[in-house]
């Protein structure tokens, strides 16, 4: 009788495994690769009652997103498999134990169903057991309350590479996937909008996925500093640096928030330096590269600076149509290329505004039942296309020019000869030239008092060492598309 039972059970087991991967492979195909990847691969069947079906994901944002589109679609292709399935629902699997007990209970009057819900409790206790006790949940879970909660969204496989971002991303790959540190700390800098954050996001989902046991501390410094100061008011300081410094991998975002903070400068450091000599990973990402982050002391700058700098510049054409298009894959929707394009070719500033306009279109196309249609784009992003293509001024050059040469402004019009004040004043000359519609004379006028002649000798110095030097055009061509 028992072996009969165990046998029954076990077929039991099996049908159900194979139902569920067939569902898996019948969502991939219904919904697409990067949909499923996202939304519909993090499920995981948790158990079976008579016509019901648990499944089970591991944060509440894929949860509710799931059950708010996909459930119903789920149901069906479960009732497709098996025709005595009623119900289908979406539980957290915070509480393993919790749940699955759970469904031992409501099999208490079916023997078969009993030993199946017992026997998956014992499989799952194991793999808990194994790999992630319960003092590592509750360690992991106070970490995220302590830091900033993971978007699913920005994984790897949700991130467009071109040649703007490469070396970030290879470097945030190279960290995420090395069981030892390999740059310490990696520095991602960057423009507003540009991937920063999603790379750092990346990298702790990436941790968290093969290597849970290792422990991943993600925040932004103005949190970072929030906490200090917590620290300080409440006299645990003690406790606030066993947090900080027992991490294996410490994750801070927008580190410029703490230039000027001298207090919480000087924890950071002590903290960065104790991490490093633990030989623990350290990732950062800011605004701008350590050494023009105005009010960082020097010490700090210098610590920064000793892993691996990895910049992030402004997007291409190519790259934006990448990312559109992705974009609308994921969003499920039949956005033509030619509004693709065109999207990609007018909103330059950021990806995240890029990202911004095709919700609008898409969520406007779906609200009033209309074609999408570039005059209809047009017409909706009115506002948004007005603010990108304000006519830039010689004076937008000149200072863009002087932040990225570190110049002062005033040096652009001031007779110096010198080569590091003239190089950057012939690239403005250049830029006005190519990127504005004023004449010579008018260009000279901008660069105190200058002649045509000395803008026209400008203009063919830059074109000339474009062509010797190829960092020197990569120079230029980056203050181009900033521009």
């Amino acid at each position: 009788m028992v072996e009969n039972l165990t046998a029954i059970r076990d077929h039991k087991v099996t049908l159900i495994a194979s139902q569920w991967e067939k569902i898996q492979g019948r969502m991939r195909k219904e919904f697409g690769d990067v949909i499923y990847r996202s939304w519909l691969k993090p499920l995981s069947l948790l158990s079976r009652d008579g016509g019901s079906v648990r499944l089970s994901v591991s944060t509440r944002f894929i949860r509710d997103w799931v059950t708010s589109h996909y459930l119903e679609k789920l149901r069906q292709l479960w009732i497709v498999e098996d025709a005595s399935v009623k119900d289908v629902a979406i539980v957290l699997e915070d509480s393993p134990h919790r749940n699955i007990d759970q469904s031992a209970q409501l099999n208490a009057e079916d023997p078969v169903g009993q030993s199946y819900a017992q026997g998956h409790l014992q499989v799952i206790q194991g793999s808990v057991n194994k790999t992630s006790p319960s003092s590592l949940l509750s360690t992991q879970q106070h970490r995220e309350e302590l830091g900033v909660r993971l978007d699913p969204r920005f994984t790897f496989d949700h991130f467009i590479v071109g040649k703007s971002n490469e070396l970030a991303y290879s470097a945030a790959r190279r960290v995420a996937e090395s069981a030892t540190v390999s740059y310490n700390p990696l520095f991602l800098y960057g423009g507003v909008g540009l991937g920063k954050t999603h790379l750092m996001h990346a990298i702790a989902w990436h941790i968290r996925q093969i290597s849970p046991e290792r422990r991943v501390l993600y925040m932004s410094a103005e949190k970072f500093m929030y906490q200090f100061i917590k620290a300080l008011r409440h006299k645990d300081t003690f406790s606030f640096k066993e947090e900080f410094r027992s991490v294996d991998v410490l994750m801070i975002d927008d580190v410029q928030f703490i230039c000027g903070k001298d207090s919480t400068q000087e924890e950071f450091f002590h903290t960065f330096n104790e991490l490093v000599d633990k030989n623990h990973q350290v990732v950062v990402s800011a605004d701008k590269s350590p050494a023009n982050l105005e009010g960082l002391e020097e010490r700090m700058r210098s610590r920064l600076g000793w892993g691996l700098v990895a910049d992030i510049h402004p997007t291409t054409y190519e790259l934006r149509l990448s990312i559109v298009q992705a974009k609308s894959e994921l969003l499920k929707s039949n956005v033509p290329l030619n509004v693709l394009e065109f999207l990609a070719k007018k909103i330059t500033s950021n990806v995240r505004e890029l990202e911004g306009a095709l919700n609008r279109v898409v969520a406007h196309a779906a609200l009033v039942n209309t074609p999408i249609t570039i005059e209809g784009t047009q017409e909706l992003l009115r506002d948004l296309l007005k603010q990108t293509e304000k006519q830039l001024t010689i004076e937008d050059i000149q200072k863009k020019v002087s932040e990225h040469y570190h110049v002062k402004i005033i040096q652009m019009h001031s007779p110096s000869r010198a080569r590091n004040i003239a190089r950057p004043r012939q690239v403005a000359m250049y830029l006005a030239k190519q990127l504005t519609v004023c004449s010579l004379p008018e260009i000279g006028k901008k660069f105190g008092g200058r002649d045509h002649t000395t803008v026209l000798h400008a203009v063919k110095k830059v074109e000339e060492l474009c062509g010797q030097d190829k960092s020197f055009a990569e120079d230029v061509e980056i203050l181009r598309r900033s521009l």
